[in-house]
């Protein structure tokens, strides 16, 4: 994992003395020429060139196409060599054993929970920890995520209007950093933040009534704000309203998300957290779900019904939320419940730190991606896969083979 940041910092280090020392002896030697004839300067050169070609492996990168899906590579522009800064890169090195490594960081899609149950004394009880972890951004490529409970996004929370919940937040020893939780559908103050300020190995927990319907962001609150959200800390509650909400066979939990790294887009190893490119707005990677995904995870069956609870985590970019090749039936904008409904829609607009619920039929087998339909972020990862299985449907969707006896008419209508 760490191999490629080793490589890069004794590639600028040699670098950096051979370039010292053959300035140096060209400064010392009375005309070029006898600088040329000395063994011990050809030495250095050739350690020059040899941090030079070393540098170039150590920047490792796939194009940019390497995060699409496998059936569109083809479509994908190249790219340019990855760089980073050679400062940064110690700090991994300082810490990178405190934290656990989490084999997949990715939460579920298809983990979507039932209404939480009331303990005896009539309160909802949550717990999450706050824990710094590496985890793989997409194969070879590592990443050092904050989380809620070891996943990006945090665990879906999903309660009644009108419930009483308690939230309690244990920060991990291992972490590096204050944590807190600000949940969007508390009433109150930093929605909770002010009140789970916890420093590692701490405990904090406070109550909130959940009095408005709808779906609703978590994230933690911890200044720098969007430092912590863009490292991967963010989720989603669901209040329900008290009639509760119609049945679908089957829902759906989807959060985009950005990350922030060191180098150019598909640079190998552990890359570090690029502060200017967050402030800049640029992303190396967005993300459905913390990763690049490898491998369908969301699957539907034809004539079921699907609902998708759909978050941004931000921290800059609107996403214009669509399922190609599908038209969403009902849309509740920005997650809300009880508001104006949209209907026969192709995109919601999901605002960073804001949300939506999508709802639509499914008529025809296939795979089906989700994208933001700012595509070229699919380059940045932003895409996953609904796998639907069934018979077809030649009445709403079906091929038209060249020289059919449909063709036929055609040709004998217009001619």
């Amino acid at each position: 994992m760490l191999i490629y940041l080793i490589l890069e910092m004794v590639s600028v280090i040699i670098g950096i003395i051979a370039i010292i020392f053959i300035a140096f002896q060209f400064y010392k030697l009375p005309n070029t020429l006898s600088f040329f004839k000395r063994r011990n300067i050809l030495f250095f050169v050739a350690a020059l060139f040899f941090a030079f070609f070393l540098g170039i492996f150590a920047d490792k990168t796939y194009p940019p196409n390497f995060a699409m899906p496998a059936f569109m590579h083809s479509h994908a522009p190249g790219g340019l060599p990855a760089s980073i800064p050679f400062g940064k890169i110690f700090e991994f090195f300082r810490y990178q054993n405190r934290f656990e490594k989490v084999a997949d960081i990715g939460a579920d899609p298809t983990n979507v929970p039932e209404l939480a149950a009331a303990d005896a004394d009539g309160i909802i009880r949550f717990s999450f920890v706050t824990q710094e972890v590496i985890a793989e951004i997409s194969p070879g490529i590592y990443f050092n995520y904050w989380t809620f409970n070891n996943q990006v996004p945090g665990p879906m929370l999903r309660v009644k209007e009108g419930d009483m919940v308690e939230m309690s937040v244990t920060n991990h020893p291992s972490s590096l950093h204050m944590h807190n939780i600000d949940l969007h559908a508390v009433t109150g103050p930093g929605g909770g933040a002010v009140l789970t300020n916890v420093n590692p190995g701490e405990t904090k927990t406070f109550r909130f009534k959940a009095l408005n319907p709808g779906l609703f962001i978590y994230h933690c609150a911890m200044p720098n704000v969007s430092t912590h959200n863009s490292h991967g800390q963010y989720g989603l509650i669901l209040v329900e309203p008290k009639e509760g909400l119609s049945k679908v066979d089957r829902e759906f939990y989807v959060v985009q998300g950005e990350l922030y790294t060191d180098g150019e887009l598909g640079k190998k190893g552990l890359v570090p957290f690029d502060s200017e490119a967050l402030l800049d707005g640029i992303p190396n990677y967005v993300t459905f779900n913390g990763r690049v995904e490898t491998a369908p995870r969301m699957k539907a069956k034809v004539g079921e019904t699907v609902r998708m609870y759909v978050g941004n985590g931000g921290v800059n970019l609107i996403s214009s939320f669509h399922v190609i090749g599908e038209i969403f039936d009902t849309v509740y904008p920005n997650g809300s419940i009880g508001g104006a409904l949209e209907h026969n829609t192709q995109a919601a607009q999901v605002l960073p730190g804001g949300s939506s619920i999508i709802e639509f039929k499914l008529d025809v087998p296939g795979k089906y991606l989700l994208v933001d339909h700012a595509l070229a972020r699919m380059n940045k990862g932003a895409w996953a896969v609904l796998e639907v299985t069934g018979e077809d449907n030649p009445e709403i969707f079906t091929p038209i083979k060249n020289g059919s006896s449909v063709e036929k008419e055609k040709r004998e209508i217009y001619h």
